[in-house]
């Protein structure tokens, strides 16, 4: 499980458009988004820096979790 801290997910649309994101990486990949927190978890079998490259193109850059 890779966990990212998405600051500007700040809406319904932001987590949509993350999730977009990430299934563009991986179609079958896991996602729990806590909006409220500004996090994603999401489970994988691919690297974590194609996730990480793929929502920072869609303009939700992460930051190392705070949990």
């Amino acid at each position: 499980m890779t966990t990212f801290n998405i600051p500007n997910m700040s809406c319904g649309g932001c987590a949509r458009s993350v999730t977009r994101a990430i299934q563009s990486v991986d179609a079958d990949a896991r996602i729990v988004i806590d909006q409220s927190r500004r996090e994603v978890e999401l489970t994988s079998g691919l690297p974590r820096d194609r996730f990480a490259s793929a929502l920072a193109a869609a303009g939700f850059p992460v930051v190392p979790a705070t949990s």
